[in-house]
């Protein structure tokens, strides 16, 4: 059985998707309807990423089961490992997976990401230093790197 639960966040409305025991998918705003779900609650998924966005959470405990390749899921653990408030490059983590020429592999898995915010693909960016591709978008991309580094910076209460 797959739960759908809405939840209204300062980016839009993320439809958060899984089972009684596991977040498999957040949909951004904009994306495609969900029509094999049922409408439901995913407390400790909508408990999280509030806290993520009132500032109190740095590191997402929900468990996950997201639906991907062996390399998909390599990719996706080394997202969950950059600190939140930093960035990093697809150069840097095809270094850490042993490849300095899987930039682009990184890429493409990056971009698969089901589980943006949790999994923060937001944090991985060009060698140049610019933003690159993000399912919500560039603007939604700069908008939750600046919020994470105004909460590291001023911290939870923003003084």
């Amino acid at each position: 059985m797959r739960i759908r639960h809405r939840l209204s966040t300062p980016i839009g409305e993320l439809v958060l998707l899984g089972t009684p025991t596991a977040l498999t998918e957040i949909r951004l705003p904009h994306a495609s309807a969900i029509n094999d779900a049922i409408d439901g609650e995913l407390p400790l998924a909508a408990a999280e990423i509030n806290a993520y966005f009132a500032g109190t959470l740095r590191e997402f405990t929900v468990p996950l089961a997201p639906v991907g390749t062996p390399f998909q899921h390599h990719v996706w653990r080394l997202l969950r490992e950059i600190p939140f408030g930093e960035t990093t490059t697809y150069g840097a983590l095809a270094l850490k997976l042993g490849n300095p020429n899987a930039s682009r592999a990184v890429g493409l898995a990056n971009g698969s990401n089901p589980l943006p915010l949790i999994v923060p693909c937001h944090r991985v960016i060009g060698s140049n230093g610019k933003l690159t591709g993000f399912a919500g978008g560039l603007p939604m991309k700069a908008w939750l790197l600046d919020w994470e580094r105004h909460c590291n910076f001023f911290g939870a209460d923003g003084e």
